[in-house]
């Protein structure tokens, strides 16, 4: 694949977007330029090095790490133009005004590389009225680029042509976006507000229109249009408010300004509530109120009819809840059919969305999968409108909506395009089949993009009705048990697939890998553990052991976390590579897992740590092994007679204090990831850059690492831990079982009542942690943590 060589990049404008834009640049490893207009007081630069403080405030957080806002580069527009033309991509991302979009444009274009591509990053603006003014040359070059925020975990990102821009500049930005950003991308019209807000905005003003028809009030509502509905769980309102009303009003404007022909204008008109809050400066959760306030720890909803905050939580009833767990066509029968007013409610909710959907296809994007994906991917749902309507039942679905659009129940009186009921799409029974989805403006199915990038990915991302390949029931098993599969795709490289729920790890877990590396030393160049959705692994099945620990306690319990050891000295000292292949979280025993491999490879969004302490137990799977052994290479590489201790203490802190990695950038920095680890962007590319990785180190002439003893800082170094530990204990930072943990898992990483320096084996440190984990099953305070946790998922404090 030929990539379009994106060596920096410059963002213009140091606004909340623009800001956010470049913190994921730079969690990227882009190197990006900052602008924004010089400051009237003060160093010029004063508006983006605020805002670059800005980053490390704000929550979610932006950046991977807080430090790494230095990386950010502040620039202004009278002092630092000549910088662009390093820049090789540059995205405006400034207000959505479309005046001070073009007057920015006319005094950057002198200054432009020739090469390089620029793109808007606006919400709902004309993409070619913004590219007018600027020069004949840089018109081929200019684009839409639409980020969803907050950038750095919303999936979507728009591309919009012009019809002036060349079709390949797209395909480099969109090759670009999606393994360097990490970002799944869809193409969209040129039409107000493109796919996902064109429909999202829509699909939230019915919402709220269809909730004032039905009485309901803004919680229930939002407890009804969240998970249970298979949405984000923000709901509706809530999303307003994080969003900001002010940002919703002007994206519902461009829907007024743009579309007085559109059949469902009349639903565009902006809400009363919404324009009164707006007038009071109830901006959500960016002024303190919107549709909710907090107020001490309690979240307040306001009643439209005094203008109060009044107490909230409310939930949506309980028979609903339970028709929202049915199949698809029983689920919007019974929603259809009911009488309860929040079920009529959630039916005429997705049958406007099927209908504005349907309408709407021909002219705001290529094909229904564009939609479905730009609602996935941008709101948060599991399913866009077209797929929950063809998993109902198309026909079906089609005629109760042509039905109450001719009884005046839906928001429009605009018909179902005739495609719905005659031709390709009626006969197959929906919009998706595995040639493609239909697109109503070229009346044939559309195939999937082939661009080069998207071989990088294994199991690409796929609609329902596509007939995609199942990861799971794809490639040629070499194994499997209840609790994990074994196959290749290509016959060079093992893949391990752990299918336990959480990816727990039990004994068919355990005996499972050390199968995988048997067979992968025999037939293949080399082994990786991965699997295909946001868990890598959650650690040990606790539960599964329960009835060996009732039998015969902690002690029955020592061969099962005997098995657990070796199975991950199997995974270290395997002839061929073993690779981890991280997605999601990785705690307790799957980070241990991931240790104990020859190479990580993580997807930017994992969540990696050592949190056994929240059960009242230290790790037992060789993760403080791995710390004792680490800190010592550490030390030996910086001098052969370096104080050990000092490289220890962190990797002590982290374990007992259950520390985890919130990106893969923050667990480099903890240790759980070391820089020769591969970091990736997308999560869909995670299989085949580790399978990529692992043939290189197979080809390279891969060697397991020697087994050799290693120095352990003793008994001197528990002591200090101990003495620091008593401060935090007299003090009441920690409780005496926490200290008590605490106190072992030092015993462990120090290795024991031994002199500093003292040569121990992996296998010593294991027998230990075996000896020390074992025995707090034992403790009645440990028993009320595991317990606990196994009923309420929530961590004990005792």
């Amino acid at each position: 694949m030929n990539r379009f060589p994106v060596r920096k990049v410059a963002v213009l404008g140091a606004g909340v977007m623009g800001a956010q834009i470049a913190a994921h640049l730079v969690n990227c490893k882009v190197p990006v330029i900052l602008f924004d207009l010089p400051a009237k007081d003060g160093p010029k630069n004063a508006i983006v090095t605020r805002a670059i403080e800005g980053l490390k405030k704000l929550k979610p957080a932006p950046l991977g790490l807080n430090e790494d806002a230095a990386l950010i580069q502040p620039a202004n527009y009278e002092e630092h133009l000549d910088l662009l033309k390093g820049c090789d991509l540059i995205i405006e991302a400034i207000a959505e005004r479309m005046d001070w979009k073009l007057e920015l444009y006319k005094r950057i274009a002198p200054a432009v590389a020739p090469h390089a591509i620029v793109a808007s990053n606006t919400s709902g603006l004309s993409i070619t009225r913004l590219s007018e003014v600027l020069p004949e040359e840089l018109k081929p070059r200019f684009c839409g680029i639409h980020f969803f925020n907050p950038p750095r975990y919303m999936a979507l990102v728009e591309l919009i042509n012009t019809p002036t821009t060349r079709p390949e500049i797209l395909d480099q930005l969109e090759a670009f976006v999606t393994t360097a950003l990490g970002k799944s991308v869809v193409r969209a019209m040129d039409t107000p507000n493109f796919i996902a807000n064109r429909v999202g905005i829509a699909g939230m003003l019915a919402t709220m229109k269809e909730a004032e028809t039905f009485g309901l009030t803004y919680d229930v509502v939002d407890d009804l249009t969240g998970k249970k509905l298979g949405r984000a769980s923000s709901g509706t309102f809530r999303t307003a408010d994080v969003v900001g009303l002010d940002t919703m009003s002007h994206v519902i404007k461009t829907l007024q300004d743009n579309l007085a022909a559109d059949p469902f204008f009349a639903s565009y008109a902006t809400p009363p509530v919404l324009a009164k809050l707006i007038a009071q400066g109830a901006l959500g959760q960016k002024s303190g109120a919107g549709f909710y306030k907090k107020v001490g720890k309690d979240i307040l909803r306001l009643d439209p009819t005094s203008g109060a905050y009044v107490a909230g939580g409310g939930k949506a009833d309980e028979i609903v809840a339970r028709i929202l767990k049915k199949p698809p066509a029983e689920r919007l029968k019974l929603l259809r059919e009911s009488k309860n007013p929040q079920a009529a409610f959630l039916w005429a909710i997705l049958r406007d969305s099927f209908h504005y959907a349907a309408v709407h296809l021909a002219d705001i994007a290529e094909s229904a999968r564009d939609i479905d994906f730009a609602m996935r991917w941008g709101f948060g749902v599991q399913q866009g409108p077209f797929e929950l309507w063809q998993a109902a039942g198309w026909t079906t679905v089609a005629n109760w909506i042509d039905e109450d659009i001719a009884a005046g129940k839906a928001l429009s009186t605009a018909p179902l395009p005739s495609w719905v009921f005659t031709g390709a799409v009626a006969e197959g029974q929906g919009v998706h089949r595995a040639e493609g989805s239909w697109s109503a403006a070229q009346s044939r199915f559309v195939p999937v993009s082939t661009l080069p990038v998207y071989q990088r990915q294994n199991f690409r991302e796929s609609v329902f009705g596509a007939g995609a390949a199942v990861p799971l029931k794809s490639g040629t098993e070499a194994f499997s048990n209840d609790e994990m599969r074994v196959w290749s795709l290509d016959g060079e490289v093992l893949i391990a697939s752990i299918t336990a729920k959480l990816h727990l790890i039990g004994q068919g877990v355990v005996d499972g890998l050390v199968k995988a590396v048997e067979l992968a030393e025999t037939d293949y160049k080399g082994l990786v553990i991965w699997s295909p959705d946001d868990v890598f692994s959650a650690g040990a099945n606790l539960e599964q052991l329960m009835p060996v620990f009732m039998k015969g306690g902690g002690q029955a319990i020592v061969p099962e976390v005997k098995k657990l050891q070796d199975a991950m000295l199997r995974l270290r000292y395997a002839s061929v590579p073993v690779v981890s292949a991280i997605r999601g979280i990785a705690l307790g025993g799957g980070c241990e897992i991931a240790l104990h491999t020859a190479r990580r490879v993580a997807a930017m969004e994992s969540y990696m740590g050592l949190v056994e302490v929240g059960v009242g137990l230290i790790p037992g799977g060789g993760g403080l092994t791995h710390v004792a052994r680490r800190a010592a290479e550490m030390a030996s590489a910086g001098n052969a007679a370096a104080d050990i201790f000092k490289f220890l203490s962190d990797g002590f802190t982290n374990a007992a204090m259950a520390k985890v990695g919130t990106s893969a950038i923050e667990s480099r920095k903890l240790g759980y990831l070391l820089w020769s680890d591969v970091v990736v962007p997308h999560k869909d590319e995670l299989l085949y850059v580790a399978t990529q990785q692992a043939k290189a180190m197979y080809e390279s002439g891969y060697r397991a690492p020697a087994r050799s003893l290693f120095p352990v800082a003793g008994r001197n170094a528990i002591a200090t831990i101990k003495a620091q530990l008593a401060n935090m204990r007299d003090g009441g930072f920690i409780s005496a079982h926490d200290f008590h943990i605490s106190a072992l898992i030092a015993d462990v990483v120090c290795g024991g009542d031994v002199d500093a320096g003292s040569m121990v084996s992996e296998e010593y440190l294991m027998a230990l942690e075996r000896k020390y984990f074992c025995a707090l099953l034992d403790h009645p305070k440990t028993q009320e943590r595991i317990m606990g946790m196994l009923q309420t998922g929530k961590p004990v404090r005792n």
